[in-house]
């Protein structure tokens, strides 16, 4: 078994968030995978976003305003 790290993009509303993971790699089953810590972190991230509770968000993750632009 192997594991790698992998940074995860989470989107809601006007925010992203840079999850960092790590991807489990086994030889038997189905892979990658990540673990239910990285999987619970990861809709930690997602729920408290969508709460707007950014500061929740930014203990788990790098979080980023998402502005708009008009290409015209």
């Amino acid at each position: 078994m192997s594991k790698r790290k992998q940074v995860k993009l989470v989107h809601e509303g006007e925010y992203a968030a840079q999850v960092e993971v790590e991807l489990i790699d086994s030889p038997e089953g189905w892979g990658p995978y990540l673990s239910l810590e990285d999987a619970r972190k990861l809709d930690d991230v997602r729920v408290a976003l969508r709460n707007g509770d950014v500061a929740a968000a930014a203990k788990l993750a790098h979080v980023f305003r998402l502005t708009p632009i008009n290409a015209a």
